[in-house]
């Protein structure tokens, strides 16, 4: 099925945007801290064209679902959020949308912490910016795709998600500062590629401890008297923090120094970087699963690969690996099989494979 098919006529214009994978800093940009992220090959589509009537049509081919929806209706808690949001967004910006249909297909995994809505909502975004011309840059997208998440999606979230999705390719990584909301591409260390593998385990971010563990951080700051906890860089100055904020702060402390020392580092001392932010998501921000787990353990130990977390917010979702060029294929097919022995389910997202439909 397609646009045609579903709408009866051919769509004006489209749009696509990635999905991402973090490989360090998690949990900071939402502390005005340093993020890591980079594009990954699957990416979200949307088609757009004008309605025939006075409402709009979205239909997502994933789903297999139409949705009609007025400006007057209260937004569903469906896919259609995210698109309902940029929209209404757009509009607060001084833009007036007509009534449009939009067809949306995508292979970047949901609930699989590879930022699948931010790439749905900058994919909108630049459909919506081609199909009225509007003059906003990515960065502004990025900045109106983090709104959607906060106001109509419920996840008070930073921006690394939307400005990866908006501005990262799959050939550098994304050293961005999410206070100053400067950003520049660095290379991976030499000899390396990037594996992620599904843990099989999805998350649900607005469901989850997520929002807890903003608060718990912005709580940290006002105790230690700073603006965010990006402005710690001693992880010693938090032991003054009650549990469980001590370990939380330390963490985000910890993860911005992480960051900053990835960028000059070779692989190996990369891929230990990204060992020990395995380790303090699981032990001091508390947002790792017993498979996430079981799963970077198994990669940690497999000789070609420097390194490996779980990446996204967590509660569940997926790992990211450094190895070495060349070898990500054999690395995950010895990880799915010895995960797969220990009694889990996980899948190859990176190299990209064809997804099960």
């Amino acid at each position: 099925m397609n646009f045609q098919r579903v709408f009866g006529t051919l769509p004006k214009t489209q749009a696509s945007a990635p999905g991402r994978v973090n490989l360090l800093g998690e949990h900071t940009d939402y502390n005005e801290g340093f993020v890591l992220p980079t594009a990954i090959p699957q990416r979200t589509t949307v088609q757009i064209g004008p309605s025939s009537d006075d409402r709009h049509h979205f239909y997502s081919a994933e789903y297999d679902e139409l949705i009609n929806f007025s400006d007057d209706d209260t937004i569903p808690q469906k896919f259609v959020t995210y698109i309902c949001g940029c929209l209404r967004l757009i509009e607060k910006e001084g833009y007036k949308i007509p009534p449009i249909n939009l067809y949306i297909t995508s292979n970047v995994p949901i609930g699989a912490g590879l930022s699948s809505s931010a790439a749905l909502e900058i994919a909108t975004l630049r459909g919506i910016r081609a199909l009225l011309e509007i003059p906003l840059d990515d960065l502004r997208l990025a900045q109106i795709g983090q709104q959607v998440e906060i106001r109509y999606a419920g996840l008070n979230c930073g921006i690394m998600d939307q400005m990866a999705s908006s501005l990262a390719d799959t050939n550098t990584m994304l050293l961005i500062d999410t206070r100053s909301l400067k950003y520049r591409p660095v290379p991976f260390p030499a000899g390396t590629e990037i594996l992620v593998i599904d843990s099989g385990e999805s998350h649900n971010l607005a469901a989850s401890g997520y929002n807890k563990r903003r608060a718990e951080c912005e709580e940290s700051a006002r105790i230690l008297g700073v603006k965010a906890l990006r402005d710690i860089a001693d992880p010693k100055a938090v032991a003054i923090l009650p549990e469980p904020l001590r370990r939380r702060s330390r963490h985000v402390v910890t993860e911005n120094n992480r960051v900053l020392k990835a960028v000059k580092s070779s692989a190996k001392r990369f891929g230990e970087l990204m060992n020990a932010s395995h380790a303090s998501q699981r032990d001091d921000y508390e947002v790792s699963t017993p498979a996430v787990d079981a799963l970077a353990a198994i990669l940690q130990s497999i000789p070609g690969v420097f390194g490996a977390r779980l990446t996204g917010g967590g509660f569940g979702g997926a790992c990211v690996a450094l190895v070495e060029t060349g070898k990500a294929n054999v690395i995950a097919s010895e990880a799915i099989d010895r995960y797969q022995r220990a009694g889990y389910s996980g899948r190859i997202l990176v190299p990209e494979v064809k997804l099960n439909s």
